[in-house]
């Protein structure tokens, strides 16, 4: 039959190609052409129905038989080809040469520092909230003590979506949710994304803040010096010099603002015999603001003032961050410089 005889000839066909395939590439052109759909072998069993009933199957039997010989003539050149490029690979492989490093990844400096403090905090007992970012007026301002015409609820400072609701421009929101849906005693604190419009070299529109809450019975403003004092000597070192000054935040009354002795110059003023310039020769750096809870807040989530008292405190942790490591650019925490990463992994 011809057909028998074309289908045992592309065995013959296959392997004077084979013969020239010095690549993969050739070799798979190859089993395309002989193998693939509209390959050489479908061609020939395409004129199947010419033939009569009884010639069929011995055709059928010797297509299965022919592609099962191109098959294996293929994967024999493809596996001789293969192991070539390895043994060649091989006998190129120096193995006193330096292996190269692969590459490491880190944590980034922001979620670092935030990471440390709140694990300090959770040490102390305090409890993790978090919460939205997107947030209503009542619990961003009303809750907090901040009434419609106070200068926090600027344009300027807040970036809004609605005129009920904005982006939260601390995370203090989370210190009047908690407290809606719990009874003292508690201590949490809230670490999380802010957002204000405001943009230079020591501002961005998005950063970090981590605050802080404490609510019981007798809570004192000598526990809250006694708490931030432990908590800033353990991030900056023991060595740290902690003062308290009188300030003012419309959620806290007493309300304090807390300084640390320069991390640059050791509280000196001067480095190498220049000003410093992190502390402009004060040997002072405001770390953060604090107080005792208002009475008026307490009013709002449904606690008796009388019966309870507490404390708030809120720090950007950006902030901590450039202190600690002493950064100079606060934009170097968005740039994503590799330079700049490594030096934290």
């Amino acid at each position: 039959m011809s057909l028998i005889h074309e289908l045992e000839s592309l065995v013959q066909e296959l392997n004077s190609g084979l013969d020239q395939a010095f690549s993969l590439s050739v070799v798979e052109d190859l089993r395309v052409a002989f193998l693939g759909r509209k390959g050489k072998l479908a061609q020939i069993m395409q004129r199947l129905p010419e033939l009569s009933p009884e010639e069929r199957p011995e055709v059928g039997k010797t297509a299965n038989i022919v592609k099962g010989k191109l098959t294996d003539l293929l994967d024999e050149c493809k596996t001789k080809l293969e192991n070539a490029a390895e043994a060649d690979k091989l006998a190129k492989f120096d193995p006193s040469m330096p292996g190269r490093m692969p590459w490491q990844g880190s944590l980034h400096p922001i979620t670092k520092v935030m990471t440390e403090i709140c694990d300090i905090f959770k040490g102390l007992g305090y409890d993790i909230v978090t919460g939205p970012e997107v947030e209503n007026d009542f619990y961003n301002f009303e809750a907090l003590n901040l009434p419609p015409e106070h200068p926090a609820r600027d344009m300027q400072d807040t970036l809004y979506v609605t005129d009920n609701i904005l982006l939260r421009t601390h995370t203090s929101p989370m210190q009047a949710r908690t407290m809606l849906k719990r009874k003292p005693p508690l201590a949490i604190i809230a670490p999380g994304k802010v957002y204000r419009r405001d943009s230079d070299l020591t501002h961005t529109p998005m950063f970090h803040q981590i605050e802080g809450l404490l609510v019981g019975e007798k809570v004192s403003l000598a526990e809250l010096r006694g708490t931030l004092t432990a908590f800033l000597q353990e991030v900056f070192g023991p060595e740290t010099k902690v003062r308290f000054r009188p300030s003012f935040f419309p959620f806290t009354e007493p309300s304090v603002e807390v300084d640390i002795s320069c991390c640059m110059c050791g509280g000196d003023g001067v480095v190498d015999c220049k000003p410093c310039r992190v502390c402009k020769q004060t040997g002072w750096v405001e770390i953060l603001g604090c107080g005792m809870v208002d009475p008026e807040v307490f009013k709002k989530v449904g606690y008796d003032p009388e019966k309870y008292t507490g404390f708030a405190f809120g720090l950007g942790v950006e902030r901590v961050a450039m202190l600690k490591y002493g950064i100079g650019d606060l934009r170097m925490f968005f740039e994503n410089d590799v330079r700049f990463l490594n030096q934290f992994i």
